[in-house]
């Protein structure tokens, strides 16, 4: 009866530390991570066709997000940012004020773009499509759009870090943003380049 007894007990210590370990490991594994604009390893750009002859170029300057990302079970990875504005930048000037307007971002009623992942699918190690809320101009419209994973590990720091890239065309006058700039500028085309710090 005893070393019954005993028996239970030590399978159910073996199972109970088991159990803790695997908690232990799964914690582990998850990673949340801040992108790393301080550093500048991130960026939000953009281009549009200027009257179908040419591209032109920009970015927002200022923005922030995280996102949590677990190789292991990368289906289960989310990401948010938040984007000011105020802080486009198609280095001209007077351009760059048109922009902020009325006719385009109104950016005095409307300070802030975000978006929030709703599901993020891998095909592979590297391809994923990301679903989300995206809100610009006060209005939201749920998008998709291909990224891909640049790399992972160490950094010099003692940090670890990981890239991902990802782009998505928006139609501007799903917006909102109705300006004729031509048959060929009806879209604009979003790249987002992040470099994450895990925390």
């Amino acid at each position: 009866m005893k070393k019954a007894l005993l028996t239970t007990a030590l399978t159910t210590s073996l199972l109970a530390s088991s159990l803790l370990a695997t908690i232990a490991a799964s914690s582990v594994q998850a990673a949340d991570y801040k992108v790393d604009v301080k550093g500048a390893h991130a960026f939000v750009q953009f281009k549009i066709k200027h009257l179908g002859y040419s591209w032109l170029l920009g970015r927002f300057n200022t923005f922030d997000g995280d996102f949590s990302y677990d190789e292991k079970s990368p289906n289960n990875a989310k990401i948010s940012i938040e984007i000011d504005t105020k802080s486009i930048d198609s280095n001209h000037a007077e351009r760059d004020k048109h922009l902020k307007g009325k006719d385009f971002l109104n950016v005095s009623s409307f300070p802030k773009a975000t978006f929030t992942s709703s599901s993020i699918k891998f095909s592979d190690n590297e391809n994923a499509i990301v679903t989300g809320e995206f809100t610009l101009k006060g209005v939201t419209k749920t998008i998709s759009f291909s990224v891909i994973k640049i790399g992972e590990g160490q950094d010099p720091w003692g940090g670890h870090r990981t890239g991902f890239s990802g782009t998505t065309s928006l139609k501007l006058a799903d917006y909102g943003i109705t300006y004729n700039l031509g048959p060929a500028s009806t879209h604009v085309e979003m790249a987002l380049h992040i470099e994450g710090v895990r925390i």
